[in-house]
């Protein structure tokens, strides 16, 4: 076959290490720009990122030549450098080495980008943790509950 034709769409979901809150309104912006620019680099193509004090949400287009986990350890790692070459906090910043993926279909992309978009004001209502066992519920994903993302202590 001559050519390959794919739209495949991707969520990734991933936490601040030890959970803790420390991504700040100061800078949140520009670094959920960097992780998209750096989602980008690796030929996939960003929706949107956001989030909210201890996790990121990112949304992107993904090709079948591409493994998800590629374009996330390489998100995370050259991310957590940026934000460590920056000063912009006082100890070193890490992300957890795990992340949750779910994928979606074209006619979802508008809700879930929404969704994303509002982190802010879901976590009003949610935390992350009950965020997160929604979505792999709503994924049907077998999970070990000592495995996932604990509360902010």
């Amino acid at each position: 076959m001559p050519n390959t034709y794919s739209k495949m769409y991707c969520q990734a979901v991933f936490a601040v290490k030890y959970r803790k809150a420390v991504i700040q309104d100061i800078f949140k912006s520009e670094l959920y720009g960097v992780i998209g620019n750096l989602i980008n680099e690796t030929g996939a193509k960003t929706l949107i990122v956001n989030g909210h004090f201890d996790h990121v949400h990112c949304l992107f287009q993904f090709y079948p030549k591409q493994a998800v986990s590629e374009i996330m350890k390489s998100a995370k790692a050259k991310s957590s450098k940026w934000l460590n070459e920056s000063k912009l906090l006082e100890h070193r910043f890490e992300w957890q080495s795990a992340f949750g993926s779910f994928t979606y279909s074209e006619r979802e992309i508008s809700n879930i980008f929404d969704y994303v978009k509002n982190q802010e004001n879901h976590h009003q209502k949610m935390t992350f943790r009950e965020e997160y066992l929604k979505m792999l519920k709503a994924h049907n994903v077998d999970f070990l509950p000592e495995y996932l993302f604990k509360e902010l202590e």
